[in-house]
């Protein structure tokens, strides 16, 4: 019996979903996430599914190490051995100040202390030609003081090494001599793109990582082979792919986003699967919320991504690619509070997992969103995580009182200002991901899903008046069904500047074939039949003199057909999209991109039984629910798993499965789907 499973680690429950390849059959779980030890929770919902890791075929894993380890600053005492008069751009940073008026701003601190940044002599220039050749004495000197410091990793980042790294791979030679055992990341390993200071940062923050990571996935690694685990191991990607664990320990700052992305791969395999091929996916868990735009079936991928970056805060730059999420802190366990000049605001800080919302009972006293929603009747206190978990309403009116007292509010309407308010930041996230970027919402549907995604998808989307929302099924565990979906995805990035144009079409070629041995050569080493892979090209593209760019796709026929007429109308189009204008100047080159996929076999999408559906069944009877327009109203309660598919179901109504809660507002209505989706769309008027 073999089965493909699939966990993802949250900042409130760990997901587990189980496939059986043989029937066909979903199972889920969910448990609270162990801080202390990722890995217990891991083994933890491994033991509540009841399933035997002696019968996995698959494993995949999305994990928040990476990001904790870097947001918490819990990595290890790394240096920095870089070119000689480079050893403050991680000070330097950059010009664009986010809070420009702001006089007491301070810039994002770096993670490895100046006294720990050593320089180093030699020099290659963009063109990869030495201008000064490595003085190795000058690495033997940083490396004795790395020893004498008690250095746990090293990031090694020389200029322009992209295009050339024979002195990278030198310096870490002499390391290993010296000092083996510490992890070396050197540059051109993570990034082959230019910008002097977002490559460093990178550097800086996988060697940061390296130990943290190497140590959980190794740990993992044993404990599933303790228990008979001989399956193939994959840790889920920023990219939206996945990659084995001994890939993943080498370069684990792939792994920053590594749970979201999950849940943006299973809606598009979502989109697809009910003919939708523009979707915002909307994913709110007990932490945080988290949005991503599919266009006509595209992922965006961005290779400027930032950590913690905020309207008046720079951030740490990622030089990866990473899929295009915005991510703001309105979960279910975000934290209402008041401020010095008496204004509300609910996030960043979560009650998370431990102590958890005071409904939870297990001491939390902070209002939480969770608790306005259980207030207003939205949650049945009977029926959190179908049962296993009682909330209580008393610690919840508590808690809420803390924000009434002060405005001198009932704790309902107050529970209702949290609630708005927590939907305004996720309006505003959903707006930066569409308005912002040259979309209009009015033509995407809204996937929603994570533990609390169904209590807020259809306000939103009537906000935005976006088509329709769809509610997968599983919505609490999406993302990790969503790690099933994906393949092996490893991008090959190289920055070369020329032009744009016909003539240069044979040096154009030889870079993408030589982006594409490598990505062979890494497939090769991970295993994985050459067959089975197949290759996506992107040029990153800009109007000459212009400082940002724009990955436009291009097709194999353009390369061999010798015409890049049809790449340079797609930039035009892309660029208009994107900034509202297009120009006649020449058009350059600044990226190569490559991506490799490896075909992974994946779950067959198949229809809703329906056996045992009835309406009647369905019903659970009425709940008083608050809704804005409305106030307290009488709101019909259905089981999810016995709602017959194709019957409408109008609302105020509230939708009950053991993971998730789906609130359908007053003038809409729900369907389910012969997929077993839930529909809500508006009902005429």
């Amino acid at each position: 019996m073999a089965k493909r499973v699939a966990i993802d680690i949250g900042g409130t429950f760990t997901d587990f979903v189980s496939l059986d390849e043989d029937t066909g059959e979903i199972l889920l779980e969910k448990a609270l996430t162990t801080p202390h030890n990722f890995a217990e929770g891991v083994i933890n919902t491994i033991a509540r599914s009841g399933t035997d890791p002696r019968e996995y075929r698959q494993f995949v894993h999305g994990t928040t190490v990476v990001i904790n380890s870097l947001t918490e600053r819990k990595g290890a005492k790394v240096a920095l051995i870089t070119t000689r008069g480079f050893r403050d751009v991680l000070e330097i940073q950059r010009a664009n100040r986010p809070d420009m008026y702001n006089l007491f701003y301070q810039k994002p601190k770096p993670f490895v202390a100046r006294r720990y940044r050593f320089e180093v002599r030699e020099r290659v220039n963009f063109r990869g030609e030495v201008l000064q050749p490595l003085v190795e004495e000058d690495v033997v000197a940083a490396v004795e003081a790395c020893k004498a410091a008690g250095i746990e990793a090293i990031a090694v980042c020389y200029i322009h090494a992209y295009a050339n790294p024979t002195h990278e791979r030198r310096t870490r030679e002499i390391i290993e001599e010296l000092l083996p055992g510490v992890p070396v990341t050197l540059s051109h390993e993570i990034t082959q793109e230019w910008r002097e200071y977002e490559r460093t940062n990178t550097t800086v923050l996988n060697a940061y990582v390296q130990p943290v990571a190497t140590l959980y996935l190794s740990t993992l690694d044993r404990e599933l082979s303790v228990k008979g685990l001989s399956g193939v191991k994959y840790a889920m990607q920023s990219n939206g792919g996945t990659t084995t664990f001994p890939q993943a320990q080498r370069v684990p700052i792939h792994l920053v986003e590594s749970g979201p992305v999950g849940g943006v791969i299973g809606a598009g395999v979502i989109a697809r699967a009910v003919g939708e091929d523009s979707v915002i996916a909307f994913d709110m868990g007990g932490t945080t919320a988290k949005v991503s735009l599919i266009d006509r079936g595209q992922l965006k991928i961005d290779t400027d991504y930032h950590i913690g970056k905020t309207s008046t805060w720079a951030g740490y730059p990622l030089k990866i690619p990473v899929v295009d999420i915005v991510e703001v802190g309105a979960g279910g366990g975000s934290i209402a509070w008041i401020d010095q000049g008496g204004a509300l605001h609910v996030g960043p800080k979560s009650a998370g997992a431990d102590p958890g919302p005071a409904c939870y009972g297990l001491g939390g006293t902070e209002p939480t969103v969770t608790d306005a929603n259980l207030l207003t009747g939205r949650l049945n206190p009977d029926y959190f995580l179908g049962g296993q978990m009682r909330l209580n309403i008393a610690k919840a009116e508590a808690a809420i009182r803390k924000i009434a007292e002060p405005f001198s509010l009932s704790v309902i309407d107050a529970a209702m200002g949290i609630l708005r308010l927590a939907n305004a930041n996720m309006r505003a996230a959903l707006e930066r991901v569409s308005i912002e970027r040259g979309h209009d919402p009015r033509d995407f549907t809204l996937v929603a899903y994570g533990g609390a995604g169904g209590l807020h998808g259809a306000t939103l989307a009537r906000e935005l008046r976006m088509k329709k929302v769809i509610v997968p099924r599983a919505p609490g565990q999406f993302s990790a069904w969503g790690m099933l979906m994906t393949n092996l995805r490893h991008d090959f990035i190289r920055t070369h500047v020329m032009p744009c144009e016909d003539e240069r079409l044979s040096e154009i070629s030889h870079i993408f074939a030589q982006l594409q041995g490598e990505a062979k050569r890494q497939f090769q080493q991970e295993g994985f039949p050459l067959q089975k892979v197949w290759i996506e090209r992107f040029l990153d593209l800009r109007y000459k003199g212009q400082e940002h760019t724009v990955r436009t796709p291009v097709s194999e026929d353009s390369l061999t057909d010798g015409n890049l007429g049809f790449v340079i109308e797609k930039f035009h189009e892309l660029h208009e999209q994107a900034y509202s204008f297009r120009l006649d100047d020449p058009v350059e080159i600044v990226n190569f991109h490559l991506v490799g996929w490896g075909e992974v076999e994946k779950p067959e999408l198949k229809p809703l039984e329906r056996e045992g559906r009835d309406m009647d069944r369905a019903f659970k009877g009425e709940r008083q629910v608050y809704f804005e327009e409305l106030g307290m109203v009488p709101s019909k309660i259905y089981e999810r798993d016995l709602i017959p598919p194709g019957d409408p179901i109008l609302g105020p109504a509230i939708i009950e499965e053991p993971a998730c809660t789906t609130v359908v507002c007053p003038d809409q209505q729900v369907v389910v789907d012969e997929r077993g989706y839930l529909v809500i769309t508006e009902v005429a008027r």
